[in-house]
């Protein structure tokens, strides 16, 4: 068992998939980035770090407007954000077995509460984009994280659905659980079976699942 579970946000408790490539979209017609572009926006990095690859001339202070612009985007653009199947029950389950756990995300701190708790989730320990100098995949995120739950990052379990947060994970020096078929140290199908992994199945089922009371369409 590990001291600490350490969870990714958008991907692997919360889906947002569909409001996040919205936003993208709306941006990309705004700064005149071709819809191909996109393309390469990858998933689990800061948008600064996108957008400095979309877009490369901008200046610093430029950069700043459009990653702002970014975020303004997705702020209110909820309807359809909810949380992943599994994710309140395991969580619940964590709190239980007296397992800490911790959100880290590339979000900011305005958008991650909006996002969790359109999802109906509860976060106690929570490290976003705006808390931290460096974000994925830097592992500062996630050194911060096991450090205000107490727990040294090699007693940690990170869980990702992206290849920039595995790779901060492990360079925190955690193990890894890689959701969305990546590769990690743990290759659960979902979290349903990351709480079997974790000795946690017999508090998480599929039939024990409550229903989605989000409101998310």
């Amino acid at each position: 068992m590990f001291a600490a579970v350490l969870f990714d946000m958008d991907g692997t408790i919360v889906e947002s998939d569909a409001a996040v490539a919205r936003a993208w979209e709306s941006w990309a017609r705004e700064y005149d980035v071709p819809p191909a572009e996109l393309a390469r926006v990858a998933d689990g990095v800061p948008s600064d770090g996108t957008i400095r690859m979309l877009r490369p001339d901008l200046d610093e202070a430029a950069l700043d407007v459009a990653a702002a612009r970014q975020l303004e985007l997705q702020y209110d653009d909820l309807h359809d954000v909810h949380a992943l199947p599994g994710a309140p029950e395991l969580l619940a389950a964590l709190d239980t077995a007296g397992i800490p756990w911790a959100v880290v995300t590339s979000a900011d701190r305005r958008l991650a509460r909006a996002r969790l708790a359109a999802s109906g989730l509860e976060v106690r320990v929570l490290v976003a984009r705006d808390d931290i100098v460096r974000g994925k995949p830097d592992p500062e995120g996630y050194r911060t994280a096991a450090e205000l739950l107490g727990a040294a990052p090699a007693d940690c379990l990170v869980v990702e659905d992206a290849e920039a947060g595995l790779a901060a994970g492990r360079a925190a020096g955690a193990r890894t659980a890689a959701l969305r078929g990546l590769d990690g140290d743990l290759r659960p199908a979902d979290l349903y079976e990351l709480a079997a992994l974790l000795g946690l199945g017999e508090r998480v089922s599929r039939s024990s699942s409550r229903p989605d009371r989000s409101g998310a369409g």
